[in-house]
Parts: C-alpha cells; structure tokens; sequence
C-alpha cells in the first residue's frame, strides 16, 4: 500500500485507559510540537469544494521540514476511506514558500500541535493536543497488506474499544478543516 495512508482521528471518553496501554504495551517514539502550514494553488481553490478532497503542506516537527499532499478518497455519503499520499523532506521552508508564492499558493490556514507519538504492532499512534480543538488520538495503519481500507478502519476502531476508552466521536474533515471552519464539524459517534 505505498503512498496510501489509512488512519483515524477520534476524540475518546477515557483518554486514561489508552495512555495506561501505551505507557505499558507500545514503544514510545517522542513528543514533538508540529505546526503545519496549508496552501491551495490560487487557481484550484482545494477548500472550495466540500467534503475537502486535497491538501498541501509544509511541516515544521521540532525543526526537521516536510511538504505533504494528500487526495482523500470519499464514499457516496461523504466519509473518507484513506488518501493517497505523497511526503517528502526538505531542506529549506524560506525557499519552499518562495517555490510557492512563485506559482501562486496561497496560505489557508495553520495548525499547530503537541503530539505524542507511540507504535505498537502496525499502529502509529499519537496524543494530540491542537490548539483550539478538543485533545484527539489518531491511530495510522504502517504495515503491509492486502486488505482493504475499510477493513483496517475497522481494526483501529476494534483496536481502541477493546482498550476500553469509551464512547469515540470520529471525524472524517482532518485537524485543517476543523481550524479552518469548527462552525461545520462533523463529528460520527462510535459505541
């Protein structure tokens, strides 16, 4: 499954009994402080359309650059299944906003966090802690398989419940949509 992420975003009841679990089972990978910077190309607004389809951004983790685009794949009732995804690292911010503004991006909105990241078997999982937003867990799928998206979407969220964290709101809109229009959140509970 190369350059598709499968991966949830939920906010959950008793964050304490997923962090007992990481803290005992799963191998600690680092805190850091992310703040990811989105662009549209002026000439295809990606927000334009909704759900939101395509993002672009630049990453500052704890000082180390990427850029990043991802195209959610959505079903018919507007829920995203997983995005073909494209990262790489680069070497200097200040020249990628200049390659940026030369063809005509524009900034949309910022998103700045603290995250805590772990893994355990083929689960990346972190805390994050969003400024303006309530704190949310993700859960990314990184091993191999054959199955499909949906399939693992339903082995994170299996994954989670048997850890006993309650009542989970899932949203499929992404942390960038959530600071740029938190008056149309969209929020799934899962029980």
């Amino acid at each position: 499954m190369k350059n598709v992420e499968v991966e949830i975003q939920v906010n959950v009841e008793y964050i304490s009994s997923l962090l007992k679990f990481l803290k005992t089972k799963a191998k600690f990978i680092s805190n850091e402080r992310e703040i990811d910077e989105y662009f549209t190309p002026v000439h295809r607004d990606f927000i334009e359309k909704t759900p939101v389809c395509e993002w672009f951004r630049i990453r500052n983790a704890s000082g180390k650059y990427s850029i990043n685009y991802k195209n959610w794949h959505y079903t018919k009732t507007g829920r995203s299944t997983h995005a073909d995804e494209f990262e790489t690292g680069i070497e200097s911010s200040e020249q990628m906003h200049k390659i940026l503004r030369a063809l005509d991006f524009k900034p949309i909105v910022v998103v700045d966090k603290k995250r805590q990241k772990y893994h355990f078997k083929n689960y990346e999982i972190t805390i994050d802690d969003v400024k303006g937003l309530e704190q949310a867990v993700e859960v990314e799928y990184r091993g191999r398989t054959d199955k499909a998206p949906k399939q693992i979407t339903l082995e994170m969220i299996k994954f989670l419940k048997d850890l006993g964290v309650g009542k989970m709101k899932r949203s499929y809109q992404g942390y960038a949509f959530l600071v740029l229009s938190p008056e149309r959140a969209e929020f799934e509970e899962i029980n």
